[in-house]
């Protein structure tokens, strides 16, 4: 689906038909933007490089699907992948529909329900060096960190999202800890918080530089009730804050 230029559209429910004509749309325009820009470069845009419109659903409909042509290609795609009409270049991705693989796992990761479900427990089986989980996992430490920061707008969808992962939550967060208590129970308990704080802020920033780095051991040193409170805001600090804070 990336191997190419394309554009991504996940929804949490089934789109409407208004939501898909406005994800082509935006399509549409952005082929637009491509033409302009080849016009004035003086190049030529080929229809094979223009990009794909995927559309990730949790589910989609036989009559959503009709509506709009939309037909599986099972000769090379897999089933859940719908594709209307080639000049559209677009394609529903029905998530509960795709079969239970590596392969698409990372899309399954954004379904509903049982599927999302299964697809975290998949997660939580890889291991440890996998890049997939390494990443998804900083990902849902600073997404976890963000809707707790702000529980009194959490929905019943973040509610269950939550207790999707939670499993996956609280595994690596033991590993980790684990991992350092084998060097001794203060020191791991130290080493656990440190890799917690540099993958919070290698998320919140890209990348943990020099300074960010230099920043890691006072952060540590605070006292139990400032370091979670630091935590739990840390997705809304800028850069400036935190180092005007903890840079000696």
């Amino acid at each position: 689906m990336t191997a190419s230029s394309c554009l991504l559209e996940p929804f949490r429910n089934q789109p409407s038909r208004t939501e898909v004509r406005n994800c082509i749309l935006k399509l549409f325009s952005y082929f637009g933007e491509l033409q302009r820009r080849a016009k004035r470069e003086k190049t030529s845009l080929l229809e094979e490089d223009l990009p794909r419109l995927w559309i990730l659903a949790t589910s989609a409909s036989d009559n959503l699907l009709e509506s709009f042509g939309a037909k599986l290609e099972l000769k090379n795609w897999l089933e859940g992948v719908y594709f209307l009409d080639e000049s559209f270049r677009t394609a529903i991705v029905a998530i509960n529909e795709l079969p239970v693989s590596n392969e698409t796992l990372m899309c399954r990761v954004l379904g509903r329900g049982s599927v999302q479900q299964n697809a975290a427990r998949e997660v939580a089986a890889l291991p440890p060096d996998n890049p997939f989980r390494q990443n998804l996992i900083e990902l849902l430490f600073s997404w976890r960190i963000s809707v707790q920061q702000n529980q009194q707008d959490m929905t019943e969808e973040d509610v269950k999202i939550m207790m999707n992962f939670r499993e996956v939550y609280e595994r690596e967060r033991t590993n980790i800890l684990q991992q350092g208590l084998q060097q001794g129970q203060r020191q791991g308990l130290q080493q656990g918080q440190r890799q917690i704080v540099e993958n919070l802020l290698k998320v919140r920033f890209g990348v943990v530089d020099e300074e960010l780095s230099g920043i890691v051991e006072p952060m540590l040193q605070l006292p139990a009730n400032e370091y979670s409170s630091l935590l739990l805001q840390l997705s809304s600090l800028s850069r400036e804050d935190l180092l005007a804070r903890f840079s000696r």
